[in-house]
């Protein structure tokens, strides 16, 4: 089931990793993570928009095998848990990661190989604080 529209945004996935474990994860290697909560902040303001949602979502499901981008490892690790959108054609997708650091652990050099991020996977213990901090993050930019 698709849920996304080809419009262009930001997005941020909620995830959630049950037990800690470590997943080798392309360019990175092998990354330690810890049981809880983490935030991935991506953008999709190409051709397909926000259509990419799907293909993490998939991803995350089993259905799509193939490895793009650093999330694409952690994804079957984990379970779903909220999404939240800003669709917009500006580039906002560091904005919203830099806001999400101030308040969130980052996993160092987490899926901001083409930016000068400290990343753009962030992880917190507490879902609502997660939450909170992520929806605060995407307000701001709208």
């Amino acid at each position: 089931m698709e849920l996304q529209s080809n419009e262009p945004g930001i997005y941020t996935l909620i995830l959630y990793l049950e037990k800690a474990r470590e997943i080798n994860v392309g360019s990175l290697g092998s990354v330690g993570f810890s049981a809880g909560y983490y935030s991935y902040t991506g953008s999709a303001r190409g051709s397909g928009g926000l259509k990419r949602v799907d293909r993490h979502l998939q991803v995350l499901h089993g259905e799509k095998k193939t490895r793009r981008w650093h999330i694409d490892y952690l994804l079957p690790n984990t379970l779903f848990q909220e999404l939240f959108i800003t669709k917009t054609m500006r580039d906002v997708e560091c904005q919203i990661a830099r806001s999400i650091a101030r308040k969130l652990l980052p996993m160092k050099g987490f899926g901001c190989t083409d930016c000068d991020c400290i990343s753009h996977l962030h992880y917190s213990k507490d879902l609502q604080n997660m939450c909170e901090t992520v929806r605060m993050a995407h307000n701001c930019q709208n």
